[in-house]
């Protein structure tokens, strides 16, 4: 299984790298998000600290719902999918070889923003980068589950793209908000022994997904 879903996310690399499509697009949008909302707010670095957080993790959303539309979108292109299912990956292996991919391209749209988000915002990132990193990652990871399940059911239909967010967003509207308040308190100078119950509830939102996804990809892509 480890072979076949790590043999999959080669793939999604491969081709984002000839193509440079998804990247790119999803870098570009999440710094607009970054830059946009420090130009419209008149910010001192105490208020940056309040508000950085909440534009991070907007940025990461809706930057992060454009690149895994497109993963999913290129298997439904020339019957790829079907290639892929009638191959000796199971369903798990796909999951996790789609998920590992998006993760990859999450993870460098968040390399990008979050150092903008920490300049233009006066957010002191680097005073707490660990936590700071271990907060985004967890969080990363369950709205890649997410998004990597419901990516599939509804990769087949024309008007993906906002299919996608109306499906996603609830669902991942807990991570995202135990993320933003996490991440608020933190840069807010809360020490980390006062967090440990927001890293625990983020680790809970992605063990399910994470197991739904092993569960439920099958079902969703029988046809």
């Amino acid at each position: 299984m480890i072979r076949h879903a790590l043999a999959i996310a080669a793939k999604d690399l491969r081709i984002e790298l000839r193509v440079r499509e998804v990247v790119p697009t999803m870098t570009l949008f999440g710094a607009l998000v970054a830059v946009l909302s420090s130009i419209s707010l008149f910010v001192d670095e105490e208020t940056g600290r309040k508000v950085a957080p909440g534009i991070l993790w907007i940025a990461i959303a809706f930057s992060g719902t454009l690149g895994l539309s497109r993963t999913w979108g290129r298997e439904r292109e020339e019957g790829a999918l079907r290639a892929v299912l009638l191959s000796r990956a199971s369903p798990a292996s796909i999951f996790f070889g789609k998920g590992l991919g998006a993760l990859v391209f999450v993870l460098i749209t968040e390399l990008v923003v979050a150092p903008i988000v920490a300049i233009l915002l006066h957010a002191p990132v680097l005073e707490h980068f660990f936590p700071f990193a271990a907060l985004v990652l967890l969080g990363t990871i369950g709205f890649v589950a997410a998004g990597t399940l419901f990516g599939a059911l509804v990769a087949r239909t024309r008007a993906r793209d906002l299919l996608l967010a109306v499906v996603l967003y609830p669902l991942v509207s807990p991570a995202l908000l135990c993320g933003t308040v996490a991440t608020r308190d933190l840069l807010g100078g809360t020490p980390v022994s006062q967090l440990y119950d927001w890293f625990r509830m983020l680790a809970i939102f992605d063990l399910v997904f994470i197991g739904g996804g092993v569960a439920l990809l099958g079902v969703l892509l029988s046809e």
